[in-house]
């Protein structure tokens, strides 16, 4: 096929299968862990309300792709904000455009496949009770990659707009909506989905033992001090702990040496959780490999079905 495929958001939406996502972002850890990336750390160009940030990476087998995304603050919704951009795909041997697609539903799924496979690396076995903060779009797409975790683990919501997080907790059968106290409440996992700008939950309200994903977070850290201070750490890339927008907020002046790579835990050559009381946390900041791994999966999945137009760029 000559031309680049081009796919609206609906296209790009319909392309993303979620075991097929999570696949190729747990292959895009691990040769994250392996040095086998080649990602520069994330820029961005600000402006006063807002920034545009720039995200090239090539994964080896999976793919060369860039995204360019904008991290706003929405002006008539206080305390929430959105992602909106592109990805572009090339072919990796001649450097051919390939695709363009659109960034918010990739970024949301492929953000929700990599908290995911946290849980599954660094949670208890079968969790009795899952708590999703935030009622947004990252929020629903964790939700959604949710389904198999079985009658036995109970799945609840929180936001601060109660109908908000009712219409969320819609998305998943069997879930529930409540405040984010609520929530909180003896929770296994925690999966913290905000655009929050100050902390979202503190370390005395975390069960013991309890996992907690935090994936937001890009105007301010979403988890408090204390929570960072006694958790296990578990980053995508060595530089997670680099002032943001490249790092994280909450991982400003940890040392390197209490960041471990979440890829190499899925590759068997790092170690997980070592006690059941142990309190872990997986700070996500988001990887180009992950946008790469997301791509490849939606290019595949659009030529097989016959998705978007082609256009000679």
């Amino acid at each position: 096929m000559s031309g680049v495929l081009v796919l609206d958001r609906a296209q790009t939406r319909a392309a993303l299968d979620p075991a097929e996502v999570i696949g190729a972002v747990a292959r895009a850890l691990v040769a994250v862990a392996r040095d086998e990336v080649s990602a520069p750390p994330r820029i961005a160009a600000r402006t006063p309300t807002g920034l545009l940030g720039a995200m090239p990476g090539h994964v080896p087998g999976l793919g060369l792709a860039a995204k360019l995304v904008s991290v706003f603050a929405d002006p008539a919704a206080p305390g929430r904000g959105s992602h909106r951009g592109v990805v572009a795909l090339f072919d990796e041997q001649d450097g051919r455009p390939l695709a363009l697609m659109d960034a918010e539903p990739l970024t949301a799924v492929r953000t929700a496949a990599c908290a995911t496979l946290s849980m599954r690396a660094l949670a208890a076995p079968t969790p009795r009770r899952v708590a999703v903060l935030g009622t947004g779009t990252q929020a629903r797409a964790q939700l959604a990659l949710l389904t198999g975790l079985g009658p036995r683990t109970e799945v609840v919501v929180g936001g601060r707009d109660t109908d908000r997080a009712r219409r969320a907790a819609e998305l998943l059968p069997g879930a529930v909506a409540c405040t984010v106290a609520e929530a909180l409440a003896g929770a296994d996992v925690v999966f913290c989905c905000t655009d929050a700008s100050e902390p979202v939950l503190r370390r005395a309200e975390l069960a013991p033992g309890a996992h907690v994903s935090s994936v937001g977070g890009s105007r301010g850290p979403e988890l408090d001090a204390a929570t960072v201070r006694e958790g296990a750490l578990f980053v995508e890339w060595p530089g997670a702990a680099s002032p943001p927008p490249a790092g994280a907020h909450e991982l400003r002046d940890v040392p390197a040496e209490r960041l471990t790579l979440l890829g190499a835990v899925l590759d068997g050559t790092a170690p997980g959780r070592r006690s059941p009381d142990e309190l872990t946390v997986f700070k996500s900041t988001g990887h180009a490999a992950l946008d790469v791994a997301a791509a490849s999966v939606v290019h595949r999945a659009a030529r097989t079905r016959g998705l978007g137009t082609v256009v000679d760029l």
